[in-house]
Parts: structure tokens; sequence; C-alpha cells
């Protein structure tokens, strides 16, 4: 018995080691229940400046190792007086973000490139409404880790009243995003100040390669993570039974 504490005890530190790792890290794209809401040019083309509709109703995150962030959310809400009124809206944000040290995460847009689109079509009398949309989000703390029915990574975003959020899981690491600088500079934002028909070839150029490099990233599907529960019952198993090899030997 005295021969197995260490096995043990190397594996909770094994367990420990992963999870502390897992809760480290927002690198990727965390994507909602739905799977069809994903940040990146699928979904805002900053170019003719159009927000994409989504099949599903659904929110996505994605985060850099530099500090920057991407937002998408897809809301339907329905209206029990009368079915055929829905309210949906669209929104994108992106910026950089801030990670305190009591896990406290806040999300910083850049002002001029944030959009909304909201459909109300029993009060917009079948015109959606466009505009300009900038809120800084306050996350009271946020877990990473291994969810046991799908086996890859999950992320809990507390709001900031402690309330938390629905889960998100990892869809792609690198994460797939549009360009990280100012999209649509006005002459009174920071960043580039360029306009005109140079400013929209660059702008087009960067989309391009966003959307070429959609289809080079190294994502991570559900059901394919490289951590997942049967990772650690085998090596568990693997663990214990090397420890009893050795208690019967010695």
């Amino acid at each position: 018995m005295l021969q197995t504490i260490p096995i043990l005890t190397l594996l909770s530190l094994i367990t420990s080691v992963v999870c502390d790792d897992q809760q480290s890290s927002l690198y990727g794209t965390w994507s909602s229940k739905s799977n069809q809401v994903f940040t990146g040019p699928d979904f805002y083309d900053p170019v003719e400046e159009l927000l994409k509709e989504p099949s599903l109703p659904g929110i996505s995150f994605s985060f850099t190792e530099d500090q920057h962030f991407e937002e998408a959310i897809y809301q339907v809400k329905s209206n029990p007086k009368d079915p055929k009124c829905p309210v949906a809206v669209l929104i994108y944000q992106h910026g950089t973000y801030d990670l305190q040290d009591n896990g406290t995460l806040t999300l910083n847009p850049i002002e001029v490139d944030g959009r909304q689109l909201l459909s109300d079509p029993c009060n917009d009398n079948g015109t959606s409404v466009y505009s300009r949309y900038n809120q800084t989000e306050v996350y009271k703390w946020f877990s990473v880790s291994v969810n046991d029915y799908h086996g890859v990574y999950e992320l809990q975003l507390y709001q900031s009243d402690g309330s938390p959020m629905q889960p998100l899981y990892l869809a792609y690491r690198p994460p797939m995003m549009l360009p990280t600088e100012t999209l649509n500079p006005t002459k009174t934002s920071s960043g580039s100040k360029s306009t005109g028909s140079n400013q929209k070839r660059s702008l087009r150029s960067m989309v391009k390669r966003s959307l070429e490099n959609r289809h080079k990233t190294n994502a991570i599907k559900r059901n394919d993570s490289f951590v997942n529960s049967k990772f650690f019952k085998w090596v568990s198993v693997g663990l214990i039974g090397a420890g009893s090899v050795t208690f019967l030997v010695t």
C-alpha cells in the first residue's frame, strides 16, 4: 500500500498541471452549443459593412495571446403574445482585453468598429435597424475545463453579477478572426486614418487573407480533442497498474 502512494500523488500532480494550464489560456475561438456562430469573416464583412445571419442563434468569442478579442452574437427573443413577432439582433465587436489578477476579464472594444443589426418585424415595418455598437463588457471571472461528455475544452464566463453565461466550446486554435487593427477608422478615431479607395483595397486584402487562412487553421473539433476523459482514464489505469506491479515485486 505504501508503494502506491507516490503513484497516486504523481497522478494528482499531472491532473493539477493540466487543469492549471487550461484555466490560464483563453487562446482560440469559442462557440456556444449551437455550433453555428463563429467570429471571423463569415459573420461580419467590414469591407461592405455587412452582418451575416447564421443558421441558428448563438455566441462566439475569440482571444489571441497578445490580448485581442473578437465577439459575434446572434440572439433571438420570442414574443409570447405574438409568435410571428420575434426580435433578433446580431452584434459584432473586437478590440483588446484585460485580465486582472483576481480573474476579472474586461473586453475593451474599438469604438468605431462595433456594429449591430436589430430586427423587430412587427414594429420596424420590415426594415431592420443597422447601427454602430460599443459596449465594454466585464466578466467577474471565468474557468476553462475539459467537458466530460464532449471531451473538449469548455469556457465558462461569469457575468459581472456572478451569474454564469451559457458555456462555450473550443472550436478553433489558432483563433478564426478578422484583423485586430481598426477596420473602419474615422477622421477622429485612433489607428490608421487613411481613407478612400486605398484604405478599402487594403481592408479587402486583409479580409481576403482571413478567408484564405480559415481553411489553413489547425481546428480542434469537438470529438477530436487531444485531451479528453478517456486520456485521464487510461493514464489512471496505467499508473495504478504500475504501482500494483511494483508492490507485488517488492
